[in-house]
């Protein structure tokens, strides 16, 4: 077999993260020759604005996107919350990880330990914005961009009083340290896929072996969350958030729409995909008429 190459994001947690699943990929086909190529995305070198300016997630796929379509790399590894909600049909996902941590946490600057409101919260997306302002009333929320040691540098220099990350990506790089509390699913609701690592290849491909890093749980959530937002054609600039979970046989998913209005729906572990598009049907119906 030929070296298999793996894309991925330069920044270091990227990285770290295509590296967790070139061991999968090792421990799954013994002997297996794998190279990796990093790669600056669009998305990673702009950082001046915030996503919904500058084009959305797409940005931090695009030239991995590219790639594998070209026949530079031979997979890609993503963190499944940066991945736009309509994927290129070429470039299936193959593999969905077993989830990490789902959770955002709130990080303070070093050395304190309590949340100075005169400063801004700083986090990228509207959908934290929108649930930290129903959690905090008076909080300011100001975007901030740049990887996480980027933010955490920003964090300690005194421009922000707190940020929000998400757990699993601070546990991937050894910084849960930092972590000042973490919160519920149910305070927070998390983005679509947070804690889920996504691997694509181009359609046909062909390596079974893949199957082994692929853990069906985390699927039908990433199934169901996906679908949900996509629904509502929630994109990056939307506040739009899903979670699922599988107990028995059974997904529950807890779902936000744009507006802010929440609810939970439940399905046999089968019609995740289904759920999502009728628990997002449901919510904006309620929205549309105020019940």
């Amino acid at each position: 077999m030929s070296v298999i190459r793996v894309g991925s994001r330069e920044s270091r947690l990227a990285v770290i993260q295509a590296r967790q699943v070139m061991e999968a990929i090792r421990a799954a086909q013994p002997g297996i020759e794998l190279e990796l190529v990093t790669m600056k995305t669009t998305g990673d070198q702009i950082l001046d604005r915030t996503l919904d300016q500058v084009g959305g997630k797409g940005l931090f796929v695009k030239e991995l996107d590219a790639a594998l379509l070209e026949g530079r790399v031979d997979l890609t590894v993503h963190s499944l919350k940066d991945l736009p909600m309509e994927t290129h049909p070429g470039l299936p996902v193959a593999a969905y990880s077993r989830r990490a941590d789902p959770r955002d946490a709130l990080v303070l600057p070093e050395g304190t330990d309590t949340l100075d409101l005169s400063r801004p919260v700083g986090c990228a997306s509207q959908r934290r914005k929108l649930q930290l302002e129903r959690l905090f009333p008076g909080v300011r929320v100001e975007p901030v961009r740049g990887n996480v040691l980027t933010r955490l540098r920003k964090l300690d220099g005194g421009e922000y009083g707190a940020l929000v990350l998400a757990a699993a990506g601070l546990e991937r790089l050894g910084l849960t340290g930092r972590v000042s509390r973490y919160f519920s699913t149910d305070e927070m609701i998390p983005a679509a896929g947070q804690g889920i690592l996504a691997v694509q290849v181009r359609a046909g491909s062909g390596w079974p072996w893949l199957s082994a890093l692929n853990d069906p749980e985390a699927e039908a959530c990433a199934k169901a969350e996906r679908a949900f937002v996509r629904e509502l054609d929630g994109g990056c600039s939307s506040p739009a958030a899903a979670y699922a979970a599988v107990a028995e046989g059974t997904i529950t998913l807890r779902g936000m729409t744009a507006g802010g209005r929440t609810g939970e729906g439940t399905a046999p572990l089968e019609e995740a995909e289904v759920l999502g598009c009728t628990l997002a049907r449901k919510l904006r119906e309620e929205e549309r008429h105020g019940g």
